[in-house]
């Protein structure tokens, strides 16, 4: 057989055999193994999706529940139904909650802010039900307005029955649904707020101490949310968010059997995204993109400012080539109330659209006087 023949066979051998091994065998990146059921990696700002694993499948989120407790509250707080300094009352359904509480008695009364540093640091099931019943009523109207946003999220494997997360039939979510949750949760500086507390010990007087259960706050640096989460049926549970630099992550684990364990996955699975990942940053959060007259306004124009960090998430060695487009108004109609939507940026890759983000009002322009207006009517006539 001639030489160069014997040479074209053995080559075709090798790349039968190659061709026929798994991705992972012969990829440049080593295969990423998790001992969770179910979990999703995502990048926060973009929402792509870095690693999966049965991201869709339906798993008890025990505690992790909370996360969507929590936003459906500061839902209500962010339109008006309650303040953080409202009184909120226990009723005899809080009172009779097991698991993880703050021990409240029937009548007994904190303030909403009390209430939410309970459920998010101290997991108190108690809390959860208290502020349930005050915004809408009953816990059962409350779990409603949990699922109509979880709908309205997108989240099509999430179906709860209660707000605290206690075993029951019919209770569950998915890891991809609850990134989801987490990643709409970041648009409240106050989820942040609540859960990065790593200890309270104000509650009743300092007579109730509160631990975060979270350990990553301590054990992971840029670590400052969300929720752990732990029943017989669902295991080790977590949905954390990490930001270092302008990379912030979203990584949510469930079912994962060790003790511990939901903390050393998580953290498996962010060493690898950090280690390959960045952020090329296009606007900073409040960064002034634009400005927008404003008409019959106490002022002539209003700031159109980003409200978070604005990008596209690159591989670490290469050089991102993305550009913002944005697009204003030409005018608005004055009152204009600060964080409402001014125009949108639109991120642009090789001039395809991967994201638009809607820009906000820097700050409150009320209508303006009559004479502020007669004086400009004024003016402009006389010109």
């Amino acid at each position: 057989m001639h030489h160069f023949t014997r040479k074209m066979i053995v080559l075709a051998v090798v790349l039968t055999f190659m061709l026929q091994l798994p991705a992972a065998a012969w990829s440049s990146e080593p295969a990423l193994e998790t001992d969770a059921v179910s979990a999703v990696l995502m990048d926060a700002y973009t929402g792509k999706i870095l690693y999966e694993k049965e991201p869709h499948k339906r798993v008890a989120p025990a505690s992790v529940t909370k996360v969507l407790t929590l936003l459906v509250a500061l839902d209500a707080l962010h339109k008006g139904k309650v303040k953080w300094d409202d009184r909120v009352g226990a009723s005899e359904s809080a009172w009779e909650m097991g698991g993880s509480e703050i021990w409240l008695e029937p009548g007994e009364s904190m303030t909403f802010r009390e209430m939410m540093i309970a459920i998010a640091v101290g997991s108190a099931n108690d809390a959860c039900v208290a502020v349930a019943e005050h915004i809408a009523g009953s816990e059962q109207a409350y779990v409603a307005l949990i699922n109509e946003k979880a709908r309205s999220l997108g989240c099509k494997d999430t179906h709860f029955v209660n707000c605290h997360g206690l075993p029951a039939k019919d209770h569950y979510t998915s890891a991809y649904d609850m990134a989801l949750i987490c990643r709409d949760a970041l648009k409240y500086p106050e989820m942040l707020s609540l859960t990065s507390i790593k200890h309270y010990y104000e509650l009743r007087g300092g007579k109730v101490k509160l631990d975060n259960t979270n350990k990553l706050l301590w054990w992971y640096d840029g670590a400052d949310g969300f929720k752990t989460g732990w029943t017989t049926e669902a295991n080790y549970c977590l949905a954390s968010t990490v930001k270092r630099g302008d990379l912030r992550l979203i990584c949510c684990v469930f079912g994962v059997p060790e003790p511990r364990g939901h903390f050393k996955e998580s953290t498996k699975l962010l060493n690898w995204a950090f280690a390959n990942y960045g952020f090329q940053t296009l606007a900073q959060p409040g960064q002034v993109l634009g400005k927008v007259r404003v008409g019959s306004g106490a002022q002539d124009q209003v700031d159109a400012v980003a409200p978070r960090s604005i990008g596209i998430l690159i591989k670490k060695g290469e050089t991102g080539a993305a550009t913002l487009d944005v697009k204003l108004p030409k005018i608005v109609r004055a009152p204009v109330k600060k964080g409402s939507p001014l125009g949108e940026a639109r991120v642009l890759e090789q001039g395809k659209v991967v994201e638009t983000v809607v820009l906000q009002a820097k700050e409150d322009v009320p209508k303006g006087s009559f004479w502020r207006l007669f004086d400009k009517s004024f003016h402009a006539l006389t010109k």
